[in-house]
């Protein structure tokens, strides 16, 4: 009998397989095993979750709190979501039907996306903008569409470059701000005729807001809040960022009752629930967390301002970000693209970055920095960087 030669390759979903990796992840691959090497392109806090958020978790671990959850999370960590989100942001849920406990806020776009998407519907997808949106899209079927942003205008996503990307087959709108990987945010002024373009479309918006606390200057602005966005959009965000919880995997999604309730048919045959310690520490950071976010957001804001001044000194031209904690300069001074430069950088001046066009094809021609390090390794990154840039004087 002939035996038939396995090939794995062809019995893998033609989706996946031809779904390129992370270009985030790559450059942390190239840095594994150089010493000495000063990292600015992982997005993740540098502090330690609290210590009376861990506290809480300890107890809870102590008094035998092991079991699953119910699945759409703790009730009473939904409660604190929907009053957190009422008071803070003027949007206002029903916890008990429009609120869904997720393991990251990743999830949430994950479940969003497969209970929305049809077979060939079309995704606006503003860029440059969080990784994993476009491949999740495809995934699903779906097919992404770009909308492009730019430095001149802030990164501020406008209505004429939406507008022009709509058709017949456009179904959701995915934004991302305040902005991962340009700081850019939106004011309720410009989210006015964005809102209009969502009505007159009939798109269904999905906005990550995982960034939301991490503003200077203005506060941020839900799309959600505006007239008659909150039954279209499925407001997406987290504990993460904010509050140094990026292990902890608890993110969250509010919307449409009709919205969660198909979206938790999905999650509660995929992961059940969220993971019960890590409800406990997010309900904690929520109750008794705020005056540590409030002063981690305040060291991100003093390295933003010391950063972003430091970009400028050496030539490398950045607009001034005003949420998250990301730079995103340009380098077209140097003639490289985005690629190429950050791979000399970190060949030759040991400095991690993520090229731009990782992020989209708006983000050809810069790089993304993070902030989220301590000030003495910022410093030592813009030393390292300055030599580098001589060569471009």
């Amino acid at each position: 009998m002939t035996q038939t030669q396995l090939s794995i390759s062809d019995l893998l979903s033609p989706a996946v397989r031809d779904m390129p990796p992370s270009g985030i992840r790559k450059f942390f691959d190239f840095a594994v095993d150089r010493k000495d090497v000063i990292s600015l392109g992982i997005g993740e806090p540098d502090f330690v979750t609290p210590k009376r958020i861990r506290d809480a978790c300890v107890q809870a671990l102590e008094k035998g709190m092991t079991s699953y959850t119910t699945n759409a999370g703790l009730p009473e960590l939904r409660e604190a979501i929907a009053e957190y989100l009422h008071t803070g942001f003027q949007v206002k849920y029903d916890p008990a039907r429009e609120v869904l406990v997720t393991v990251g806020s990743s999830e949430s776009i994950d479940l969003a996306l497969r209970a929305l998407i049809t077979e060939g519907d079309e995704i606006l997808i503003p860029t440059p903008c969080y990784v994993p949106y476009s491949p999740i899209a495809s995934l699903e079927g779906g097919k992404p569409v770009h909308v492009e942003t730019y430095a001149k205008d802030r990164f501020k996503l406008t209505a004429e470059a939406l507008e022009a990307k709509v058709t017949p087959r456009s179904k959701v709108l995915v934004l991302c701000y305040p902005n991962n990987p340009t700081g850019a945010t939106m004011t309720y002024e410009d989210w006015l005729p964005i809102a209009r373009i969502a009505e007159k479309h009939n798109l269904i918006v999905i906005s990550d807001e995982i960034y939301a606390e991490l503003t200077y200057g203005e506060k941020h602005v839900s799309i959600a809040s505006l007239p008659g966005m909150k039954e279209r959009t499925l407001l997406v965000s987290g504990f993460s960022k904010a509050f140094a919880m990026t292990g902890w995997r608890i993110g969250y999604v509010c919307g449409h009752q009709e919205l969660i309730s198909a979206m938790l048919k999905i999650h509660q045959y995929t992961v059940m629930c969220a993971p019960v310690l890590g409800q406990v520490a997010a309900l904690e950071s929520l109750r008794h967390g705020m005056e540590e976010k409030d002063r981690m957001m305040e060291v991100y804001n003093r390295r933003r301002q010391a950063f972003v001044r430091g970009l400028c000194e050496i030539g490398l031209t950045c607009h001034e970000p005003l949420g998250s904690f990301y730079a995103f300069p340009s380098i077209a001074r140097t003639g490289l693209s985005s690629e190429q430069f950050a791979q000399r950088l970190l060949q030759e001046a040991g400095v991690v970055t993520v090229p731009g066009h990782a992020f989209g094809p708006g983000g050809e021609g810069h790089i993304r920095c993070s902030y989220a390090t301590s000030q003495e390794q910022l410093d030592r990154a813009l030393e390292r960087m300055d030599t580098f840039m001589k060569q471009y004087a």
